[in-house]
């Protein structure tokens, strides 16, 4: 199994390279693998905690975006979460998931989560204690889902 060190900072904390690598892999997934052109970089970077794995050989692997509340929704939220593709169907993807929602209870205490997922996740989300709020919508052409944990 493929070893994963995990690290979470603030926006104002990454380094250049940090967050250069991170965007890369959103980027690589959300825009060139989903070929779905639009705004990967958002003023809710600057807002958000970041956290992100790293593989033996340093490099990022596993992302996701946690945003305060109020920054998205009413909650704190999960977003952009990638994994690199050569690396899915390990187990990975649970162990950033799980990763994400420890961080998020230690930094914010237990509290609700929101989220907007790509549809076809629905069942790894479920799985991870989300449930479907809302039917689905198109959010650029891609289909989506409103969940949330209580």
């Amino acid at each position: 199994m493929t070893k994963i060190t995990w690290t979470t900072k603030a926006f104002k904390d990454l380094s250049v390279d940090e967050y250069f690598e991170i965007l890369h892999l959103r980027t690589a997934v959300f825009v060139v693998e989903q070929d779905c052109p639009y705004q990967e970089v958002d003023e809710k970077d600057r807002q958000s905690f970041h956290l992100f794995g790293r593989a033996e050989k340093g490099e990022v692997i596993a992302v996701t975006r946690i945003l305060p509340q109020g920054v998205s929704y009413d909650e704190v939220s999960i977003g952009r979460v990638a994994l690199k593709k050569t690396y899915r169907g390990k187990g990975i993807a649970d162990t950033l998931m799980l990763e994400t929602l420890k961080f998020i209870e230690q930094e914010f205490g237990k509290q609700a989560i929101r989220i907007s997922a790509q549809e076809y996740l629905l069942k790894y989300y479920t799985k991870h204690g989300f449930k479907q709020v809302g039917k689905m919508y198109l959010e650029d052409d891609i289909p989506h889902i409103e969940m949330l944990i209580q």
